[in-house]
């Protein structure tokens, strides 16, 4: 089959690969519809390995370099294994990437997204960037007959978004900040309006596609912090009482640092972007105000991915509008990873199928 694989920093290639070996006991064979492209496989690309596996394999099941990327995902199932009883061939899914090991603590304390063996489809095991992939039954879920396939594709990062709103616990009426309005700040955005809070606003350093479509999915007000101190301006747009809850998708020390800045006294601040290297905060306001910092990874399958699913099947997420691109994957390099890295502020979420020529 056709994969993209990656084989070092600055090595992907679209190449032949052995198709995955007949699904096992309680295992699913997807062939694949639809796969995102996602910050982390860029990050691969320029930085990596970041995640993947290179000298040691993983443990839970055994891979590493060179792996096939790929983990925001939807397909239908083409084979089924033994004991596979919820799904059958021709049915439209949406896999978590998580593969977890069920005995570790986090697993057996239901938080499989800590598992301690962990595997990670298109990280630390094969993915979507190919034909077909191999998953376990337990994470896919089946997709509305009533929407696109490519739909699907955006359950992953909704799910991020779903458990980063659980872990704010927005109420009626509570005002937010979301600083960053690329797919996941998009879409907190709308789960943020869908549990009530208002207003909503949305620091976005760019006037760009994602101003434009932070404004049609409901933002209250934008924030552009290119031109103006996004601290400053919010402090006067709220009388300086700032903001109930902050939503972080930057995943920089800027942003970390200013999402701080723009939350009030006993309110909480959710970090959802992602850096490996320390950064300063003032810790004064943090203890002086009683401000809660906390950090929110990734989801659980049955809980934040399944509701994911059901709100895109629902239609009570937009999802159409944020993706901007469709290509083949084989210009996934050029047409995908490159023309983000290039033209960013012209593109939210660029979908790839194998299908496309």
């Amino acid at each position: 089959m056709k994969a993209l694989v990656w084989h070092a920093r600055n090595d992907i290639r679209l190449e032949e690969f052995p198709d995955p070996p007949p699904p096992r006991e309680g295992e699913v064979t997807i062939k694949i519809d639809w796969c995102g492209v996602c910050g982390t496989d860029i990050e691969e690309y320029q930085n990596g390995p970041l995640y993947i596996p290179v000298d040691e394999p993983n443990p839970l099941t055994g891979a590493k370099a060179p792996l096939i990327l790929g983990h925001e995902m939807v397909g239908t199932i083409h084979a089924v294994g033994k004991g596979v009883t919820r799904l059958k061939p021709g049915d439209r899914v949406s896999p978590d990437p998580i593969i977890f090991c069920k005995t570790c603590p986090s697993c057996l304390t239901h938080n499989q997204h800590h598992c301690d063996n962990m595997a990670h489809l298109g990280l630390t095991s094969h993915g979507g960037f190919a034909e077909y992939v191999n998953t376990i039954e337990e994470v896919c879920f089946k997709l509305p007959d009533s929407i696109p396939s490519e739909f699907g594709a955006l359950s992953e990062p909704t799910a991020v978004c779903v458990r980063t709103i659980r872990m704010a616990d927005i109420d009626i009426g509570h005002s937010v900040a979301i600083v960053g309005a690329g797919t996941i700040g998009l879409l907190a955005l709308q789960l943020a309006k869908l549990s009530g809070a208002y207003p909503i606003y949305v620091v976005q350093r760019s006037q760009d596609i994602k101003r434009q479509r932070a404004l049609e999915l409901g933002a209250d007000e934008i924030i552009d912090s290119r031109n103006t101190n996004p601290v400053d301006a919010l402090r006067e747009l709220t009388g300086g009482v700032m903001v109930d809850r902050v939503i972080e998708c930057g995943g920089n020390e800027i942003t970390m640092k200013m999402a701080v800045e723009l939350c009030s006294r006993r309110g909480k601040v959710v970090m959802t972007g992602l850096l490996n290297q320390p950064i300063d905060i003032n810790y004064f306001p943090i203890v002086w105000d009683e401000i809660q910092v906390i950090g929110s990874f990734s989801h659980i399958y049955d809980l934040d991915y399944r509701i994911a699913t059901e709100l895109i099947g629902r239609g009570m997420v937009n999802v159409e509008s944020l993706i901007t691109g469709r290509i083949a994957m084989d210009n996934v390099i050029p047409e995908g990873i490159e023309e983000f890295m290039q033209n960013s502020r012209h593109h939210i979420k660029i979908l790839a199928s194998p299908h496309l020529v």
